[in-house]
């Protein structure tokens, strides 16, 4: 008997309106490409901890190595901020399509979905290829299954917006919202940090999250009145200041909760010990001034 045949109708939009309404399709894709990056990052972490506990070297096992132990730290610290980056996105979606979301979640989730979405693909793949490089020799042999993970991870930061074009849309998001999703981040941001005020042993990290909070408030103010070239050309190193703040934020949220370990109040500090506010020390340097643009392409095309 022949199988009956169905068929699906499309809808076309607009002319001229085509990724406005495919906006949340963008959105939902844009979040599992987060999840795929965080989970790799645990997934290769995971793989150089138990090796970790089984390969000697110099007489010894690795994970008895200071060096190798604070190598394997920091990918654990850069695992968890994207998982809580990845975990926050979530949840605004979540709030979102159960019809709780307020204005300011709205605002959230419409500025991190490129920002976060960018960040973690960046962030696997460096994550991945440290991992791979734990392994040694290993690492790159194809029978043992871990080239691949890297070769995956890169993908990441291309798929549904490379970093560039992921950064041109921050710049996009907050014109079309008049600067609201940036006051819903600042916003967010200080509700957060509130909650640790309590914590002695949070506040170098809130220290440090605070003073980058006021140096991206101080640039953004000077930005606006520079110019859509002088932004464009800081869009980048913007989005990475954005999700490195944020996601020290969410880490101290994370690391006052009532179940939190030593470990998780180890972890926030050490996420925020790192430039916080890239954009602000590039903008100190000149890196945005409009006579760096013909110096970059006469230095590549040289």
């Amino acid at each position: 008997m022949q199988a009956p045949v169905t068929c699906q109708v499309l809808s076309l939009s607009e002319e001229g309106r085509g990724v406005a309404s495919i906006a949340n399709m963008l959105t939902i894709t844009r979040i599992h490409n987060s999840v795929s990056a965080a989970a790799a990052m645990r997934r290769v972490h995971q793989l150089a901890r138990d090796y970790a506990t089984r390969r000697t070297a110099f007489g010894k096992l690795l994970k008895d190595h200071p060096l190798h132990m604070q190598t394997l730290a920091r990918m654990e610290v850069e695992t968890r901020g994207a998982f809580l980056l990845v975990m926050e996105l979530c949840r605004l979606l979540g709030r979102e399509e159960s019809g709780l979301a307020s204005q300011l979640d709205a605002h959230l989730l419409r500025l991190l979905t490129p920002v976060v979405k960018l960040y973690t693909g960046k962030q696997a793949v460096a994550v991945v290829s440290e991992g791979l490089e734990s392994f040694g020799g290993q690492g790159y042999i194809e029978d043992t299954g871990l080239p691949g993970m890297l070769r995956d991870a890169q993908v990441l930061s291309i798929w549904e917006g490379t970093t560039n074009v992921l950064s041109l849309d921050v710049l996009r998001c907050v014109a079309r919202s008049s600067g609201m999703v940036l006051h819903a981040y600042f916003t967010h941001v200080k509700s957060l940090l509130a909650g640790a005020s309590s914590v002695s042993s949070l506040a170098p990290a809130v220290k440090s999250v605070d003073g980058a909070l006021s140096e991206l408030e101080e640039f953004i103010q000077v930005a606006a009145s520079r110019g859509s070239n002088y932004l464009e050309l800081a869009a980048r190193d913007l989005a990475y200041t954005l999700a490195r703040i944020y996601a020290g934020a969410l880490l101290i949220d994370h690391a006052c909760w009532k179940e939190a370990s030593p470990h998780d109040i180890y972890a926030a500090l050490r996420w925020c010990e790192q430039d916080l506010c890239l954009v602000v020390n590039k903008q100190k340097s000149g890196c945005y001034e409009s006579s760096t643009a013909p110096l970059d392409t006469g230095l590549v095309y040289e």
